[in-house]
């Protein structure tokens, strides 16, 4: 969903093993980097001396200090008995001694280095294995490799091609009407870099939505002026600058204005906004489930045009839900509750209605000069397509300008099963567009799976810098895999592949450099729970028909690993961050430029204190269910006895939904990591059929029945491990959040006998009740799927009569409604079912964190687990 999913606060260690080397390269060195050599060298000498000797173990090396008794005595004739039972108890001492070590290092073939320290449950909440992060924002109006960041008191501008460092702004140079410093939470350059657009009094609207009072600020005068006058509470959902000129286009009360330059007066652009009436910032579910933000406006390239969408909600049902203490004081009595009213759309109801407009503001500049009363009207006009559909059955999923006058706009139904890329000449007057592109089972996808929800159009330019070459996009080639494709020109409907192969592209594209020719990206790949970055050629548009060339990694592939990057305007520079399997850091690298390292963050001190803690081990492979290779995880304890003599519960932590990753190698030290190091627990993560990066056959299964295949995965995974020899095969468990809450229960209902316990948190137990556009993506519309629809909800609780079952929900969830779990007691209570504990957290989202709730939720299941299934770990008798 995009997502019911189980989002942890804080941050975990995910350790990949590493096997034993041939050569004499540091265990630490391998493990950890550079970073963790100097935390190594940092150590006191016990420390050290306490590290070498486990090292010397880890290495198959047992060194036994010579005792005076094992010497032999200077005896004219050697006592023979006595050496005898001297050699006996040598070998069963070497015996023991051996088998000790190889209970506590070995691991099949992987070794690991332990600290001393055990995980509790404070440090894995209270930040003690926090990762610093930055995030970079590049400054494109002061050039290619400027960032900012925000250091005692002023907003600091940083320049690696020059390697200098200036004062953008001072933040006690930043007032607000009343003369007092404001306090913003977000910020924006303008175009010529002589205003600053600040958002303050930020109040939170759904995931990414916000209100707030926004403030204009000239820098060469040191003036702060209202961009709207300020209200309390704030009505502007959304404010942001032209690309080229210091026009800023803002939404309020969900109507569309424009300011042509800083203190001129705003233009209306749309009437008519209200609760039900959005225009260019997104509802709920388009804002939740298409376009993961809180904007639906676009502006031209050359700024002369805004292009946005308007929602209508009218036919929307209302959903309503309490508030029961609007307060962070749990001991407030509040006599009468809030109510929170949403437009909700569920499956087979209506969904907002969407329509594309278009605002030409340089028309109207030049109406408003020469004197015309009716510019407005007549700048301001919507988009029409061939073979549009219906506004019923329209989902509008993407929007994307090509050049100053080239518009693209991807259009697919309600079951996500077809669509269109419709492109748009908007030379006034045109207003109708041309379809380019079929998507779906008749078009790109050819096959029986959904379209994917995404925003991935890159506009490229020709490499003399002026026009358009076309644009690139990411799309599923012939073998089901996701790549980047070019469409040259823009009304071309046959790709040219950049990429190919057995892995997909993950990410947006990243950068696009003109001049060398090349596109940047991150792929799955050469795993798919790896995560590396990438560049590809741009092919040469006069062979179109030549196999594109291998990629060229501009990370270590070689070994495991997680990366991710963020490039500047001009893909001249990037930051790249590595979040695992080894403790994360960030620099910023050059193209070309290898000796370039500008480093970020080492996360030092967590190298240092992540030493002192033991470390789960934790095994990444793969099995196979019904035919499909499945990626695993394994997070074993410490010095785990693989012998079988020593049996472990094993806890299946779950997600599964559609194109999600569970199994993966970043870094991570959370709650799972104290169920294994601290309970003895073993923790295993499957990611069955229709999780994503392994192609569009994985994915593919689940369309139009839900709950069935990736169900059965996590059931054929349990009894996998159920038949290992150091498994506790009556202490199986499986938990999930959200859509992982939602297969615990449907495990559950299976009845398979093989899990004992079963935890859900804010679980779908009914697809009827889950918002339209996300849950008719998969299972189509409850009327032309009806015992889909039932097949796929939780339907017979008769399997809860067997199991320990755990349910938890947060009242005031707007995501995955309260409705769900009320719904599933409710089958409880007509079943007579009694064998489960309930528990709702008051007022909390589907985060769970409303006054100290989410702690509370882990401290709860842990209890949990050690009432069903006390500590693991226990040994059989010999």
């Amino acid at each position: 969903m995009s997502n019911p999913r189980y989002e942890p606060l804080s941050q975990a260690e995910d350790v990949t093993i590493i096997p034993k080397q041939s050569n004499s390269i540091s265990l630490y060195d391998l493990r950890a980097g550079e970073a963790s050599r100097e935390a190594y060298e940092g150590r006191s000498s016990s420390e050290e001396e306490d590290e070498q000797e486990r090292m010397k173990l880890q290495e198959g090396s047992l060194y036994i200090e010579d005792l005076e008794d094992d010497q032999p005595h200077k005896e004219s004739r050697p006592n023979l008995r006595r050496y005898f039972l001297w050699g006996l108890g040598a070998i069963l001492l070497c015996a023991t001694l051996i088998g000790i070590v190889a209970a506590r290092s070995y691991n099949g073939e992987k070794f690991r280095i332990k600290g001393r320290k055990h995980l509790t449950m404070d440090t894995v909440f209270n930040g003690t294995f926090y990762s610093m992060h930055t995030t970079v924002h590049w400054v494109p109006q002061a050039g290619d490799g400027v960032f900012s960041i925000d250091h005692s008191g002023e907003i600091l501008l940083v320049d690696l091609k020059s390697n200098t460092t200036r004062s953008l702004v001072k933040h006690s140079a930043v007032k607000d009407e009343h003369g007092r410093q404001l306090v913003w939470s977000e910020w924006k350059l303008s175009p010529d870099a002589k205003y600053i657009l600040f958002q303050a009094d930020r109040l939170k609207g759904w995931r990414h939505s916000s209100f707030g009072n926004y403030y204009v600020h000239d820098l060469a005068r040191g003036i702060t002026e209202p961009l709207v006058a300020p209200s309390d509470p704030p009505v502007v959902s959304y404010a942001t600058w032209a690309p080229t000129h210091n026009s800023i286009a803002y939404v309020s009360k969900n109507d569309l204005y424009v300011v042509s330059s800083p203190g001129e007066d705003s233009v209306r652009i749309t009437e008519g906004g209200n609760s039900t009436i959005f225009h260019a910032i997104p509802d709920w579910v388009y804002e939740e489930e298409v376009f993961s933000s809180n904007s639906a406006l676009w502006w031209s390239p050359d700024s002369s045009k805004m292009v946005f969408l308007r929602f209508d909600e009218t036919d929307v049902n209302e959903f309503t839900f309490p508030i029961y203490n609007p307060t962070y004081n749990a001991d407030s009595v509040v006599p009468y509750p809030k109510h929170v009213t949403m437009r909700y759309p569920k499956p087979g109801y209506a969904n907002p209605l969407v329509s594309v407009h278009v605002f030409d503001l340089n028309g109207y500049l030049t109406a408003v000069e020469d004197g015309s009363s009716s510019a407005l009207s007549r700048h301001t006009w919507e988009l029409s397509w061939e073979d549009q559909r219906p506004q019923t059955d329209s989902i509008i999923q993407e929007v994307a300008w090509v050049d100053d006058k080239s518009l693209i706009v991807k259009e697919i139904n309600r079951s996500g099963n077809a669509g269109s890329v419709v492109l748009f000449n908007l030379d006034y007057p045109t207003r109708r567009g041309s379809v380019v592109r079929r998507l779906g089972k008749n078009g790109e996808e050819g096959d029986d799976g959904w379209i994917e929800p995404s925003q991935r159009i890159r506009p490229l330019e020709e490499q003399d810098g002026g026009g358009s070459n076309g644009y690139l996009d990411v799309l599923p080639n012939k073998d089901g895999f996701n790549h980047i494709a070019l469409f040259s020109p823009a009304d071309s409907s046959v790709p040219i592949w950049l990429t190919t192969g057995p892995w997909e592209v993950t990410s947006d594209i990243l950068g696009v450099d003109n001049h060398k020719g090349l596109v940047y990206f991150v792929a799955a790949s050469p795993s798919s729970i790896d995560r590396n970055v990438y560049s590809a050629k741009i092919p040469n548009l006069t062979s179109k028909n030549s196999t594109p060339e291998a990629p060229q990694a501009l990370t270590d592939s070689r070994q495991p690993s997680w990366y991710s990057a963020s490039f500047s305007p001009r893909s001249g520079f990037y930051a790249l961050s590595y979040s695992g399997p080894g403790v994360p850091w960030q620099k910023i690298m050059q193209i070309n430029k290898p000796e370039f390292n500008y480093l970020l963050n080492d996360n030092r001190e967590l190298n240092v204190t992540s030493a002192k803690y033991q470390m789960p081990n934790i095994v990444r492979s793969t099995i196979m269910s019904d035919g499909y290779e499945l990626n695993t995880m394994e997070i074993q304890p410490p010095s785990m006895d693989e012998s079988g003599r020593t049996k472990y519960p094993v806890l299946f932590r779950v997600y599964g939904g559609p194109s999600s990753q569970m199994v993966h190698t970043r870094w991570e030290r959370d709650w799972h990591h104290y169920l294994a190091c601290s309970m003895k627990y073993i923790i295993v993560v499957v990611d069955g059929r229709g999780t994503g990066f392994k192609g569009r056959k994985l994915r593919n299964p689940v369309k139009g029945n839900l709950g069935q295949h990736e169900v059965q995965d996590q059931i054929n995974a349990a009894k996998h491990w159920a038949a290992k020899r150091y498994v506790d095969s009556r202490k199986i468990g499986i938990w999930g959040w959200s859509y992982g809450g939602f297969m615990s229960s449907k495990v559950v209902e299976a009845g398979a006998g093989v899990h004992s316990l079963a935890m859900a948190v804010a679980p779908v137990t009914s697809w009827r009740l889950y918002d339209s556009i996300y849950t008719e993506r998969y299972m189509g519309t409850p009327q032309n799927n009806a015992d889909g629809y039932v097949n796929a909800s939780v339907s017979n609780v008769e399997g809860f009569r067997h199991v320990d079952f755990l349910l938890a929900h947060g009242s005031g969830d707007d995501n995955v409604h309260f409705a769900n779990s009320a719904h599933l007691l409710d089958m409880f209570t007509a079943a007579q079912i009694r064998r489960f504990r309930f528990r709702m957290f008051t007022d909390s989202d589907h985060s769970i964190q409303v006054r100290g709730a989410y702690r509370e939720l882990h401290e709860w299941m842990t209890e949990f687990l050690l009432e069903k299934w006390g500590t693991g770990g226990y040994r059989r008798g010999w």
